[in-house]
């Protein structure tokens, strides 16, 4: 059988010994061998280091989001592929899609969303700027730069596809190179997961490295600007998170391990609610997907006692429904687990959950099915149990496999107290059309959980569930789960970057940011909406005015808006205001004057504005005061895919005495 290779230093690298066999998971034949023998795992990282990570620097954070969605697009047209490949593990077709089409859907999130909230940057500003001084000469501002380290990242079985490219998207377009470690039981999908990828020439080199094997003395090379990203089990995590190299550097460790995740039945969710049946739906579903295989499926139902039976009952029944089998084979709805090995694991872990509770539906030393042979393949039968929720081994161990626990409960008190126990978990879930009893479950279950879904009549239709993580949001959880986030949208690209305080002068606040900073330096000549992008410099600024605000021109704005509040039109309440002491012009209407002051009406670079941001009215605006308004160019972002760019532009409405009654952003799209 092939030896799988592992990606370093820019070649393929193929193991001197004969490696350790790995076997399909429903048929129990040898698919490949795995070793890491010979592969320097220091020179790995070095290469990664000097060859990847400038690479991906000399790149915007716009310029990497287009490279995830070139990849992100050229997997998907080899998904019939890892397809056929992800069946040896197991997995039924949809439980492939979750994996492969997940992980590619990862990829084409982050592009979207470097696009969309980063800057077409190297260097990510993050908040406002700071006055450190009363003269505002001495100003500070955090930004945030790529690490100069790699990202290293270890995977576990249950998702080859998926979780190494959900630990890949944020690390890239933060501009941080990867190397992957797969766990081995199905490292022959990720490996030609890294195959494609590689194939496609889209990523520069030394960006991304596969090490395919066992990790060997990888840590012991890492430094303080290397990341460790771990998915697996909570001892195995305690244990790297203390390995002496990550220790002694203090490396950036995110770990995703084990969790009893929870799912809670509000007690008006009786038997013919739609609420029931959703329960009751998902939590089949959950332990069905992947066999059961997945870190956010539910380990503890917990339901109202006086439903327990109801709930029970309603489970066996669609449970009695899931075909096991051959995955290829039509009408199978369960696979296999991913190995003989895991298995066994789960028989060991339910022998210890059966120490508290009884079987409700299942045998989990016997499983019909279909096209496959029941002991060659690692299958196991859906098991649901009913335990005590006041023993302990519901709320410790954790049976990786298609099996989960009901659990009564009393009060809303109680099944907040329970869910606790779990001691961090990654993904939650209430089940009610109670939206009081949703916010006091939330609230009160929220410093243990990553991830919440609270599902009604209202949000099912369009709710993914409660297993499937979304990389616009958090992936992780405290505790027990890991203490780890994963993806988070931008807040997974920031964990790859320094957050840096920068104190310094307004002039070189604008240098180091790319972003004009008041108090630099502003230059005034040529109306900045006669520039191109290309012309256009930051701080190229246009003062216009002053223009005189009429009691006439209050009074027409009021009657043509029809916005008549009193301190608008009404002298004498107005004037009992303590905010105006008297009549006041409308905002919007200084808003107005000033456009009517700064811009260049005639056809030019300038194609629309789309908006306004940070709108504050700082000091009223009396009939027969004056209005100036400067201008400034303040961020300039092109777009890569357009022959137009984004202007920010700061704009300070002044009235005589130089105080300011506005102050706001007015974004524009110029041509470059």
């Amino acid at each position: 059988m092939a030896l799988l290779r592992s990606y370093v230093g820019g070649h393929w690298h193929t193991a001197p010994d004969e490696g350790v066999p790995l076997h399909d998971a429903v048929t129990g034949e040898e698919v490949a061998r795995v070793s890491s023998a010979g592969v320097d795992m220091a020179a790995a990282l070095d290469h990664g280091r000097r060859v990847g990570g400038p690479a991906l620097r000399e790149l915007t954070f716009h310029q990497r989001a287009a490279l995830l969605k070139a990849l992100a697009s050229n997997l998907r047209e080899h998904r019939e592929e890892l397809y056929a490949l992800s069946a040896r593990t197991g997995a039924t077709l949809g439980d492939s899609k979750f994996d492969i089409d997940g992980g590619i859907g990862v990829l084409f999130s982050y592009a979207s969303k470097g696009k969309r909230e980063l800057p077409n940057d190297t260097v990510y500003v993050d908040g406002g700027v700071e006055p450190l001084g009363k003269g505002g000469t001495f100003v500070g501002q955090h930004i945030a730069t790529p690490l100069r380290g790699v990202a290293v990242q270890i995977n576990a079985f249950n998702f080859p596809v998926w979780g190494p490219l959900e630990k890949f998207a944020p690390a890239f377009l933060a501009g941080v190179p990867s190397l992957i470690k797969p766990a081995s039981q199905t490292a022959y999908l990720t490996a030609r997961l890294v195959e494609l990828i590689v194939e496609s020439g889209i990523l520069p080199e030394g960006t991304l490295q596969f090490v395919c094997g066992s990790a060997g003395d990888l840590l012991d090379h890492v430094t303080g600007q290397d990341l460790v990203a771990f998915t697996g089990s909570a001892s195995t995590a305690r244990r790297l998170r203390a390995h002496p190299a990550i220790v002694r550097n203090a490396a950036r460790f995110n770990a995703e391990a084990d969790s009893l995740n929870c799912s809670i039945l509000g007690p008006d969710a009786t038997p013919g609610t739609a609420e029931f049946d959703l329960f009751v739906k998902q939590l089949v579903t959950e332990m069905t997907v992947k066999a059961g295989q997945k870190c956010t499926a539910i380990r503890r139902a917990f339901v109202p006692a006086a439903l327990l039976d109801d709930v029970a009952a309603a489970a066996s029944a669609r449970l009695a429904k899931v075909t096991v089998g051959n995955p290829a084979a039509e009408g199978v709805r369960m696979g296999a687990l991913a190995s003989l090995e895991q298995r066994e694991e789960v028989r060991r872990s339910l022998k210890a959950l059966l120490a508290a509770g009884s079987v409700v539906f299942g045998d989990p030393e016997q499983v019909e099915v279909v096209d496959a042979d029941a002991e060659r393949g690692a299958f196991i039968s859906p098991v649901l149990l009913k335990g005590d929720p006041e023993r302990a081994e519901p709320h410790e161990v954790e049976a990786f496999g298609p099996v989960s626990t009901l659990l009564p409960y009393t009060s809303t008190e109680q099944a907040i107290d329970y869910a606790a126990r779990g001691e961090g978990s990654l993904a939650g879930s209430v089940v009610t059309g109670d939206a009081e009893f949703a916010r006091e479950v939330v609230l009160g279950v929220a410093p243990w959980h990553g991830r919440l879904l609270v599902l009604d009549a209202d949000d099912a239709k369009e709710s993914t569930g409660h297993g499937s993580p979304l990389p616009q949001l958090v992936h992780g959880g405290p505790g027990r789960a890991g203490g780890g986030e994963e993806m988070g949208g931008i807040h997974g690209v920031l964990h790859h970057l320094q957050r840096t305080a920068v104190q310094a002068s307004p002039k070189v606040l604008s240098a180091v940011t790319g972003r004009w900073v008041p108090g630099a330096p502003r230059a005034e000549g040529v109306h900045p909406f006669r520039k191109s992008l290309a012309e256009l410099k930051i701080g190229d600024s246009v003062v216009a005015g002053p223009r005189v605000v009429s009691q006439s021109d209050v009074d027409h704005f009021a009657e043509f808006t029809g916005d008549t509040f009193y301190a608008h039109t009404d002298p004498e309440a107005a004037a009992a205001n303590p905010l105006f002491g008297g009549i006041v012009a409308h905002g919007y209407l200084v808003v107005s004057f000033a456009a009517g002051l700064f811009v260049s009406p005639e056809p030019g670079p300038v194609l629309a504005n789309y908006g306004l941001e940070n709108l504050r009215f700082l000091t009223p605006v009396k009939p027969g005061d004056e209005l100036t308004v400067t201008l400034t160019a303040k961020q300039i972002t092109p777009r890569i895919d357009q022959d137009y760019g984004e202007v920010r532009w700061d704009a300070d409405v002044t009235n005589a005495a130089g105080d300011s009654v506005a102050k706001y952003d007015v974004l524009t799209l110029v041509a470059k």
